[in-house]
């Protein structure tokens, strides 16, 4: 009588908890620092990226998603839990409905995992997976649910999830390993080889976030400091933009790639749909410099980043939340329309 249903974009670098008839009520990092002599819990999103890369040798700050899947079971259970608690907990909720998104290519064993972690950390009385792109393309405003073809390109943390939907459901999709994540190492690589200098992950994504570009026209530049691999003491450079561009070039590539495989695969006729509708970007690598005008030139169609796209799977996933009831139940899990 008194549960609520609840969306949770289970992302890599953010965990974002959707509460119907709330709305989002929670954004914050998928980190959690504990203590490695005695696995204590000891801080939890936003308190724990504050520690990353700054911690003594018995403290840990980790992220226990890695690539959109589960990578620490125990950590992931206790991070819901207590963002669960943060939002109100079981005096809140009694024993709610959950949906969770994860990649188009999870396993049964990885989606078992998810499931388990979110019936024990809640006490959720029924859990419900669904395919992220989807659930990013309902955010974004896209009519999924019509006879006609839609694109969506959903660049994470963990993966880059590239989907053409039509009638509720996915037509072609394909997932890959290469997003968020995977920029700041490539830029940490790059500055290392160019440079001889280490930086830490931080460092990394302010410089993707402030003057980062994939597609020429930006010129910013930035200080930053590190520790010289020669010398060892601290050290500041400059970098500029069109040298990001170059750390991201082979990164951006996959992407691009990923992207023209799904459209190579789609019908002619939602093709032509999508030439005329154009492709949607979400997440936060759709707000690097660039992306959609580099997209837009390689696979001949136009390019369009969505409103708030960082926040288009959490607010999808409280769209979805409405089709629950509507669902016979042995497609449930698949698809919400029925």
């Amino acid at each position: 009588m008194f549960s609520k249903d609840i969306g949770i974009d289970l992302g890599t670098a953010n965990v974002a908890i959707f509460v119907k008839g709330k709305g989002i009520v929670l954004d914050e990092p998928s980190v959690v620092a504990i203590d490695n002599h005695t696995r204590k819990v000891l801080a939890v999103g936003n308190e724990a990226h504050r520690m990353v890369g700054r911690t003594p040798g018995n403290i840990v700050a980790i992220r226990p998603l890695r690539d959109g899947v589960i990578a620490d079971f125990e950590i992931t259970e206790a991070m819901l839990k207590h963002f669960l608690a943060k939002i109100g907990g079981k005096s809140l909720f009694a024993r709610p409905r959950i949906l969770i998104c994860c990649p188009t290519n999870i396993t049964s064993v990885e989606q078992k995992a998810i499931r388990e972690a979110a019936e024990r950390s809640a006490g959720a009385r029924e859990v419900f997976i669904e395919e992220e792109p989807k659930v990013a393309a309902v955010g974004a405003g896209m009519e999924i649910f019509q006879p006609s073809g839609n694109m969506v390109v959903d660049i994470g943390g963990g993966t880059t999830d590239v989907a053409v939907l039509s009638m509720g459901d996915i037509v072609t999709a394909s997932s890959i390993k290469v997003a968020g994540d995977k920029f700041d190492l490539a830029i940490m690589r790059y500055i290392k080889n160019t440079y001889k200098l280490l930086i830490g992950e931080r460092t990394a994504e302010d410089i993707k976030v402030n003057i980062g570009t994939v597609y020429g026209g930006r010129q910013d530049e930035m200080d930053i400091r590190g520790r010289d691999m020669v010398t060892g003491l601290p050290q500041t450079i400059t970098i500029r933009s069109h040298q990001v561009q170059e750390a991201l070039a082979e990164s951006v590539h996959d992407i691009v790639q990923a992207s023209k495989n799904v459209l190579e695969r789609t019908p002619p006729e939602l093709s032509a749909d999508i030439i005329d509708k154009g492709v949607f970007l979400t997440g936060g690598g759709a707000l690097l410099h660039g992306i959609d005008q580099l997209l837009a030139n390689e696979l001949k169609v136009p390019v369009l980043v969505a409103d708030d796209p960082m926040m288009c799977v959490a607010k999808g996933t409280g769209m979805m939340l409405d089709y629950l009831d509507k669902a016979p139940r042995p497609s449930r899990r698949r698809n919400y329309m029925g």
